[in-house]
């Protein structure tokens, strides 16, 4: 249980400041998380790693001299918007290009993809290294698949170590993704973790039981077995990696076995008693074992085990000496020449808006509105989407979709005070969206809303036939940028409908107040029917069977928050006739 909090949705800040306090002789804040206090020296290649919270010490725990030169932090369990990983990357840039690293997860690809593109754009040479380990999780066949848990040390290490020995990006990456490539992790747990402000963990393991193919978001375990023995919880774990073991790999392995959150160091020492002797037997040379909490899931109780096979390029990396707050190994020295471009890095946001024509600027005061009435339905189905997503989740959607929707809120009213049209005012609701909720729904919800709003532009009005445009460039939007069809279980099956639906009822000749409801009633249809399908992307896909029956969260809250365009459509029109 996480007992020490203030607002449950300001934990995630308020940590970090309070680590920021602790360790500022390690790092110093930016716009979006951590960079080295003491950078390398120019030239560098820069390894930045990054992910929700919730995960201490990874991932702001690992910079410092020797490992990372800067962390990007999202809320707990949510991945961070484009926009913070594109501001850290821009402060820890030293000229050599910049490296995102994190866990294969569908937020993160999004938004530290198109913080890339942005940096890219300015010249910077920017690029990723996903972390895909976990054995459990997806077949060989499937490895893209995989999700990044507690080998995201190991592929960290290697890349940073790398980055320190001066190597160019290329070669920085290629070391990346050889680590990557030879990683191999699984894991158990015995009981959820629990959120800030939460009554009940995301899931209950039930006792004399143990799940097994944990995520560290808080996600059940794939399956559930009885409660085994140290000695049985060794030969499974010790027996899923080799049997995953590398092509061409040699005896020589890097090992670490992890904590969650809640797992004793006396209980991991007496597992390191059962796991060395059989890696051993196997013909393995242990090489630097690292046994204690890495990368954690908050107070979950649980274990894992991670190999990475080296050879003779990874293990002077996967050795080399670091120093930062959490991880200590031999002399690191650091620079100590501050950084002396920070004052050219402005991460601040512009503080003038398009002006709209006043025909545009009165409907931007009813997006005003729409954003008002839809968060006020979330808020109040918060707690509901919350327990949809923790079935087959990490169960933050609901906490993540008022963050966006407050934030979306905020620069809405902001943007229509300071004269913008409906097109501006979208633009900017959906860009304080993105980056405040983060995670897939904020980037998705983020990126179509500004193409709706370019679409509309700052001239015209709300009509009819600018909403038909508006709906058709946000689900073009989303399914480009989220890559998914219909019957995958995403929001896609809820977002289709509603817009075949609103131009069926154009043809026919409804009113638009009418349309409205009447695409929002085949959106929510659409949105419940997603419980009969399995989920094919997403952290829901690795638990297909436990979401058959539970409808997409995702779904769910679009369907809401077009039922509430609708009804706001409604009340506006009834205000105007009176």
């Amino acid at each position: 249980m996480t007992h020490i909090y203030n607002d449950p949705a300001d934990f995630a800040e308020e940590a970090l400041a309070g680590f920021v306090a602790l360790h500022k002789s390690y790092v110093r804040p930016v716009p979006g998380g951590v960079v080295r206090r003491q950078p390398g020296p120019r030239g560098k290649t820069v390894v930045i790693f990054g992910g929700g919270s919730g995960h201490y010490p990874a991932f702001a725990g690992l910079v410092g001299p020797g490992f990372g030169d800067g962390s990007v932090v999202g809320n707990i369990f949510t991945s961070p918007s484009a926009q913070y990983a594109y501001s850290v990357g821009r402060h820890a840039n030293r000229g050599g290009g910049v490296i995102f690293s994190f866990g294969n997860y569908a937020g993160d690809v999004m938004n530290f993809g198109i913080a890339c593109e942005q940096l890219t754009a300015e010249g910077i040479d920017a690029r990723n290294v996903v972390v895909t380990d976990d054995v459990l999780s997806a077949s060989m066949d499937e490895i893209h698949k995989r999700r990044g848990i507690a080998g995201d040390f190991a592929v960290f290490k290697v890349l940073a170590a790398a980055a320190e020995t001066g190597a160019d990006i290329d070669e920085v990456e290629r070391l990346g993704r050889l680590a990557n490539d030879r990683t191999r992790t699984a894991g158990i747990a015995f009981s959820g973790c629990t959120f800030p402000g939460a009554s009940g963990p995301l899931f209950a393991v039930q006792h004399s039981q143990m799940a097994v193919g944990l995520g560290i978001h808080g996600e059940p375990g794939l399956r559930t077995v009885p409660l085994q023995t140290a000695t049985e919880i060794g030969d499974l774990l010790v027996t899923s990696l080799l049997s995953e073991r590398p092509p061409a790999s040699g005896e020589r392995v890097g090992v670490i076995l992890n904590g969650l959150g809640s797992t004793k160091y006396e209980e991991l020492f007496l597992l390191w008693g059962e796991i060395s002797p059989r890696l051993e037997q196997a013909g393995l040379q242990l090489v630097e074992p690292q046994v204690g909490e890495l990368v954690t899931s908050l107070d979950m109780a649980g274990v894992s085990l991670s190999l990475v096979w080296l050879d003779d390029e990874l293990e002077p990396l996967w050795c080399a000496p670091a120093d930062t707050p959490a991880f200590r190994k031999g002399s690191a020295l650091a620079d100590r020449t501050e950084t002396e471009d920070d004052a050219l890095i402005d991460d601040s946001y512009i503080d003038n808006v398009a002006q709209g024509t006043p025909t545009s600027q009165k409907s931007a005061a009813h997006v005003v509105a729409f954003a008002s009435a839809a968060l006020n339905t979330i808020r109040e189905h918060e707690e509901t989407l919350a327990q949809m997503d923790a079935i087959a989740g990490d169960g933050d959607h609901g906490r993540g979709m008022v963050r966006g929707l407050d934030a979306a809120l905020t620069a809405a009213i902001w943007a229509s005070k300071g004269g913008a049209g409906v097109g501006s005012t979208l633009t900017r609701a959906g860009d304080a969206w993105a980056e405040h909720a983060g995670g897939t729904s904020g980037v998705l919800w983020g990126s179509a809303l500004r193409a709706a709003g370019r679409i509309i532009g700052d001239d015209n009005e709300i009509g009819f036939p600018e909403i038909l445009q508006a709906s058709d460039a946000f689900a073009d939007a989303l399914t480009r940028l989220g890559k998914a069809s219909l019957g995958d279980k995403t929001m896609v099956d809820a977002v289709v409908p509603f817009v075949v639906e609103l131009r069926n009822a154009s043809d026919g000749g409804q009113t638009l107040p009418n349309a409205l409801h009447l695409a929002a009633a085949a959106s929510f249809s659409a949105a419940r029917a997603t419980a009969n399908l399995l989920p094919k992307m997403g952290r829901a896909r690795p638990h297909a069977e436990k979401s058959l029956g539970n409808p997409d969260p995702g779904a769910i809250s679009f369907a809401l928050i077009v039922t509430a365009l609708a009804d706001n459509a409604a009340h506006e029109r009834k205000v105007e006739v009176e």
